[in-house]
């Protein structure tokens, strides 16, 4: 499965941790009484206005369920510890930024596929399983939903709750919003080093990274120029650890070479994060350190309720390695 649910959590609680203290608490209301929530629960006082999401299967929570694709999670044992059953999340509970919008006191933001109505101003999920930067990126999966068709979705949706809160309140409110954006590891999964494509031989490491975070500083620049404001970025983390790499791995351990690959375009993308925050008045963007987060889970996986290395047994047991889980495929008794 795509993530264990206690360290989606935890993880999820850093990600808090450096929105709320690095963008500063800009809710609409901030009283202290808790919001009863649409399913009856009890949830905290709302911190922002709305969460607008883009990414990949880290985060799709159902854009692909009606897809012709390959690429899909809304079958079990996706969902299995997820009130209500699978949903489309790449996970057996809560995607991370589902602990985001919970820890923000907002409720499950909905996907585009299924948001409608009310539903749309607390925020929408636009990300896509196997979706990239690159539009040729993911084809192997056939349907996906490109970072620049997810801003366009994002468009669609300014252009239908406009008339409901009118140009200036709605200009107001996505400017404090948050928009989270997880977008870059299937620009490497699932084009850099798949085999049926030619892009490892057109470019070298520096230069992939540099044809990537160009065009994902162009899609930003559209979402900044949208009226978005404030950005939360997660770079790419140790990606020759996930169990797809793992497996093809005969010595068993990490991918170094793997690992080198990705490390040009996290430090590309700080760059661009300083240069956009300097250029794009009003705007402030943050990024999460993914790779350093994910090297504190390997070394103090205990302190996440993990029992060894549980992420990669999960996969290796009952996906052989593949990236994502078989229909029907078996789960791990021991979920935290």
């Amino acid at each position: 499965m795509a993530f264990i649910k206690q360290f989606s959590y935890s993880y999820s609680l850093l990600l808090v941790i450096f929105v709320v203290v690095l963008m500063g608490r800009m809710a609409l209301g901030q009283d202290e009484n808790p919001i009863v929530g649409a399913e009856g629960g009890r949830r905290r006082s709302e911190t922002v206005p709305a969460m607008f999401i883009f990414g990949d299967s880290l985060i799709d929570n159902g854009n692909n369920n009606n897809l012709p694709s390959f690429a899909k999670a809304n079958y079990f044992p996706y969902g299995i510890d997820f009130n209500g059953g699978p949903t489309g999340r790449f996970s057996n509970g809560y995607t991370m930024v589902d602990a985001i919008a919970e820890e923000l006191g907002l409720p499950l933001i909905p996907a585009y596929s299924e948001a409608s109505g009310d539903q749309v101003l607390h925020g929408v999920n636009y990300a896509s399983a196997a979706a990239g930067i690159l539009d040729i990126t993911g084809r192997n999966f056939v349907g996906r939903i490109p970072f620049g068709q997810q801003i366009r979705n994002f468009q669609n949706t300014l252009d239908q709750i406009t008339g409901n809160l009118g140009a200036a309140d709605l200009s107001e409110a996505i400017a404090r919003s948050i928009f989270f954006v997880g977008m870059g590891s299937n620009d490497y999964l699932n084009n850099y080093l798949m085999p049926n494509y030619n892009t490892k031989n057109e470019y070298n490491a520096q230069q992939y990274a540099d044809l990537l975070v160009e065009q994902y500083r162009q899609q930003l620049t559209s979402l900044y120029n949208l009226g978005a404001r404030k950005f939360v970025l997660a770079g790419l983390g140790r990606m020759g650890c996930i169990p797809s790499i793992l497996a093809q791995n005969q010595l068993g351990g990490c991918s170094e070479e793997v690992n080198q690959l990705v490390l040009p375009f996290n430090t590309n993308v700080k760059t661009m994060i300083n240069n956009l925050n300097t250029n794009l008045p009003g705007s402030r963007f943050v990024f999460i350190d993914v790779a350093r987060m994910f090297e504190d889970l390997l070394l103090n996986y205990r302190s996440y309720g993990m029992h060894g290395l549980l992420l990669y047994s999960i996969f290796h047991r009952f996906n052989h390695g593949w990236s994502h889980c078989g229909l029907r495929g078996g789960s791990c008794p021991q979920r935290p």
